[in-house]
């Protein structure tokens, strides 16, 4: 049967089918150092992360001259020049250090690291490499005479270490720690369901028990809203002054309840949590000491040149001021802190905006259309990634969210008006000789370079950036703080940083705020109680996470808000902007987030299976059994067994004491992902939850295709002032790990729950679920760190303990691994066991696998094509992995990388996707690069045909005809897609169409108008 397409764009379906994964996954990894000098300043280095190339520019004119892209990790983020000719760079997602020789354009060696590595330096004598690896919180020490020798690890007392520095005599190297806090902790009720628990509370308490406390002495500021009914009882974040005393902000001392040793606060005598915000290794001992109160998020670091000072640049927050109209505008600050080993807790700490003075006047200045002074926003200095220092003691800071660079002197003070660079610059690398500064704008993909004399910006330069442009347009949303915010310094970002977290808590109630409905999906279909209204007085929350959240609706953690429009109030509401976004501007926000995936789970094996003997460092025991044999408070955790874990997370049902005996874990976080079902029960609740009482029934989409999952309600006290909450997913649970009451010296401020108030082991034993023993909470812990949504068991239809949750948006575990081979391991055991390997899960179709590398003389790729093949770059040549594998050798090696299914076409062979091999138009002399660039493909014959393009993207297979003249404009083309026939018409010298619903090999052969043919082959696998 002949199909015609009368409308270019239409969707055909062909098959009922499974579609292949997107060809870009978007991680949104941040950059740490992605730009770098080589030693002579002959050549600038610079990351591609959406590209995963290392973009090479010769610069002895001045300006950027490219001179080649080598492919290397996954999301590469930094990169360093260890000589003129060998550089490292740090793949973040790939767990990976490519070791690139500038001189054949090609990686030669690959070592493996902890899990997220994000910066390197060299230092020592003898000389050694330094890598931190920011989710392990761990420094890794190689030996570059010696790269087979497994690395010295040194463990990082601190959250996330990131950027480093070396001294100038190159004895110590500096590590920032990224979430290294601010001080600021959470005081009441840990789990939320004893409300006896909770400090606030106490009739001897600071306030006598009046919860929520006053912030204004006996008053709220602003005043409470007569109208309320009686706010639910909440937490309270506190902070450490210099004295020591814990302080919340109405002046009050609330240190007893913290460090006191009181029974019903659970915290052991002297408890006292880290403020570590540099990590100093003497880089010949690795002996490790630290650099404190600078600020919570610790982003650029440099050493400066004549003083010695580390000069560290990043965000403050004033988190423990409650209340949204407190906030508005000026809830975090961009600082720059001056440390000095001497005195390692007293850094000198200045705000780099210090034309804002935050006061309220000037709040309702910028809030204000008539009155907001855009040119004052212009002037501030957002989301601060790098910073260098000249020799002559003045230095530059970048600003990703500001889209400028600004410049202080010695002391950290600005200086001068900022400077307009590209989008999202994270990168600084200068040559002082040649009075350049060079910058890396992530975001647009360009190299952008200041003069130093005069502080002049060239037109940017730019390199290839696949990024789709949903993402280009969307990304503006959460970063710009020039166009989002009312002080032109603060962004979404600020808080949720890299569209993740901040591992902090805030308070944004309202006392003079309304009550709001709770119309949400309620689980009281399985439950007596309603879910009751929304309370404007919501207490301490922490920051969640954007990684996949559209379609995972309601929003925040009360569930109060539909969907992403309602957010749009607080552009102006909390972040001070005197306009909202337009419904344009918010739809491509809602866009940009629907792309984000959660990356490859460390705790997962390779084949994305639970581990089964799970170490637990940083993990402790409450106590709860100690009466009964079991483990102390503060005790280590024994290895967990996630396989176990899981089975009791859906099979053993609640303790009667938690008063939800009829459920599981899953019955509420259901899988794969944890959140609430997005389905509403329909029976007999009482029969509940026996087979056949009743069914599950997908709840309606919301009027702008919200799928609203389950929200529940929790007893915050002893009254029992109930609150609604929503059920919230499971997938980042390892991100916020760091917060214990077991122990003397916690590591971070907050932690699980909605106000952070509790650990994850604790979350545990706080909420009496089905754990009987240490043990049974260790297993419980070990899944929920490879709580991963992927690989999950899908509900038992018989058991409605177990609703249908929807689904996830994440990574296989082996996404990113590689391997290196050349003439030492290419005939290895172990080589041909990991290949065979990461070969068997994409012939199951989990994963893509590409390979890349330099073949008689030529830059190569390869895209794995399932059955031991592999397609070239080349389109008539097919290898095979052995003979792939055994071509590597000194001088062609190979690097084989595990990338997300449905990626390895792009990231392998054809980076533009224009259905073209990168190598045949190299040969052709067209540009792999750009789409509108390729070789002419003409049949014997077919002088109308100029070429027949076809290629899968987004879950689409697209047919692109280009004819040699408009001749034939207006008339038909047919074209033959696996035996179905479809009719499309010639558009002046194009004629197009896209498919739905394909998987496997797809051959399209077109007839021309004078009757000849041609043909194409595209594997949507």
């Amino acid at each position: 049967m002949v199909q015609r397409l009368v409308i270019v764009g239409v969707v055909a379906t062909l098959t009922a089918s499974v579609t292949a994964g997107p060809s870009f996954v978007n991680w949104e990894t941040p950059h740490v150092s992605p730009l770098a000098l080589t030693p002579d300043g002959s050549r600038l280095l610079a990351v591609n992360t959406a590209d995963n190339r290392l973009e090479v520019f010769d610069v002895n004119s001045g300006e950027p001259t490219a001179l080649g892209a080598i492919p290397v990790g996954l999301d590469p983020v930094s990169v360093r020049a260890r000589t003129n000719n060998e550089v490292w760079v740090v793949n973040h997602i790939s767990d990976s250090i490519s070791v690139v020789d500038l001189t054949t354009m090609n990686v030669v060696k690959t070592l493996s690291t902890a899990d997220e590595p994000t910066d390197v330096v060299f230092a020592g004598t003898p000389q050694r490499a330094f890598v931190s690896c920011s989710q392990a919180n761990t420094v890794l020490v190689f030996d570059p005479a010696n790269l087979d020798t497994a690395p010295t690890i040194i463990a990082i007392d601190g959250e996330d270490p990131r950027a480093m520095a070396v001294s100038g005599d190159g004895s110590k190297v500096y590590v920032a720690v990224f979430e290294s806090g601010n001080k600021t902790t959470i005081i009441g009720a840990a789990g939320g369901v004893d409300g006896t628990s909770n400090p606030l509370n106490h009739n001897n308490g600071p306030y006598g028990g009046q919860n929520p406390p006053p912030n204004d002495g006996v008053d709220f500021k602003p005043p409470m809203n007569p109208a309320l009914p009686q706010a639910p009882t909440v937490n309270l974040i506190v902070r450490q002054n210099a004295q020591g005393q814990w302080m919340d902000d109405n002046n009050t001392d609330w240190s007893s309840y913290i460090n006191g040793g009181l029974p019903s606060v659970r915290r052991p005598a002297g408890w006292d949590m880290l403020d570590n915000d540099v990590a100093v290794i003497d880089a010949n001992s690795l002996q490790v000491s630290y650099l404190t109160g600078m600020m919570h998020l610790c982003m650029g670091i440099a050493v400066h040149p004549t003083s010695g000072l580390v000069t560290v640049v990043g965000i403050e927050a004033i988190n423990e001021i409650r209340f949204e109209p407190n906030l508005t505008g000026r809830f975090v600050r961009v600082h720059i802190a001056l440390g000095d080993e001497a005195s390692p807790d007293q850094p000198a700490v200045l705000d780099l905006n210090p034309h804002l003075d935050y006061s309220d006047a000037q709040i309702a200045q910028q809030s204000n259309t008539a009155t907001a002074s855009q040119a004052l926003r212009d002037l501030s200095i957002g989301d601060p990634r790098s910073i260098v220092w000249m020799g002559t003691g003045s230095g530059y800071i970048a600003g990703m969210g500001s889209n400028n660079v600004v410049r202080v002197d010695a002391t950290g003070a600005r200086i001068g008006d900022p400077i307009e660079v590209g989008e999202g610059p994270t990168g600084l690398a200068l040559n002082e000789a040649a009075n350049r500064l060079f910058v890396l704008n992530k975001f647009d993909g360009s190299i952008t370079v200041i003069d130093t004399t005069t502080n002049l910006a060239s037109a940017a330069a730019p390199f290839f950036d696949p990024t789709p442009t949903v993402i280009k347009m969307g990304r503006r949303q959460l970063y710009d703080t020039h166009t989002t915010s009312g002080l032109g310094q603060l962004a979404c970002a600020s808080c949720h940083v890299d569209a993740r977290i901040d591992r902090l808590a805030w308070d944004l109630g309202n006392p003079a705020g309304e009550m709001s409905p709770m119309d949400q999906n309620c689980n009281a279909s399985v439950d007596p109680i309603n879910c009751p209204d929304f309370h404007p007085m919501k207490g301490p929350m922490t920051t969640q996470t954007f990684q996949d959240i559209i379609g995972n609706e309601p929003f925040h953690w009360r569930g109060d808000k539909n969907g992403l429009e309602e957010f749009n109030g607080a552009f102006t509401g909390l972040q001070g902007d005197d306009v909202m976004l337009t419904a344009q501007e918010m739809q491509e926000y809602e866009d940009f987030l629907a792309t984000i995936f959660y990356p490859p789970n460390p705790f997962r094996n390779l084949d994305n299976s639970l581990p089964s003997d799970l170490p637990l460092p940083g993990h402790y025991a409450s106590g709860e059994f100690e009466s009964v044999g079991g483990l102390a408070q503060g005790a280590p955790l024994p290895n967990g067994d996630a396989v176990l874990g899981l089975d009791g997370y859906i099979n053993r049902a609640a303790h009667s004491s938690s008063g939800l005996s009829n459920r599981s874990c899953v019955s509420c976080h259901t899988l794969p992902t944890g959140l609430g079902t997005d389905h509403v029960f329909v029976g007999d609740s009482e029969l509940f939850p026996n087979a056949g009482a009743g069914e599950y029934v997908p709840v309606e989409l919301g009027l702008d295709g919200e799928n609203f999952t389950s929200i529940t309600h929790l007893g915050l006290d002893k009254e029992q002032r109930r609150v609604s909450v929503k059920i919230v997913q499971l997938r980042n649970m390892y991100d916020k790990v760091g917060f214990n009451r077991d122990v003397l010296l916690s590591r971070s401020g907050f932690g699980f729950f909605n106000a952070g108030s509790e650990s994850l082991e604790g979350f545990m034993y706080e909420f009496k679920k089905f754990p009987d023993s240490d043990q049974e909470v260790a297993d419980v812990v070990a899944l929920l760190l490879a709580f991963t949504g992927s690989d999950m068991p899908a509900p038992n239809p018989n058991n409605l303990r177990e609703p249908p949750g929807p689904s996830s948006q994440d990574s296989h575990a082996a996404v990113g691994a590689q391997f290196t081979v050349d003439e030492t391991n290419n005939a290895d055991a172990g080589t041909i066991d990991w290949l065979n390997q990461v070969a068997g899960f994409a012939d199951a179709g989990k994963v893509g696998l590409i390979a890349k590398g330099r073949q008689n003389d030529e830059t190569r790729g390869y895209a794995y094509i399932g059955s031991g093949s592999f397609q070239s770059d080349r389109v008539s040549e097919i290898i095979s992995l052995d003979d792939l594998r055994l071509a590597g050798a000194a001088g062609s090696e190979i690097t084989f990388t595990v990338v997300p299914e449905g990626g390895q076409t792009r990231i392998g062979i054809d980076r533009d996707e224009d259905s073209f091999p990168d190598r045949d138009e190299l040969d052709a002399g067209t540009d792999p690069t750009d789409a509108n660039s390729f070789p002419d493909v003409t049949a014997v014959g077919c002088s109308d045909i100029r070429s027949l393009r076809a290629r899968c993207q987004g879950g689409l297979f697209k047919v692109v005809i280009r004819l040699f003249d408009n001749s034939h404009d207006g008339q038909d083309v047919t074209i033959d897609v696996n035996g179905t026939e479809f009719v499309l018409p010639i558009n002046g010298t194009k004629a197009r169409m896209q498919l739905a619903g394909q998987a496997g090999s797809m051959t399209v052969t077109l007839v021309s108008p004078s009757g000849c043919s041609l043909s194409r082959t595209v594997d949507c696998n």
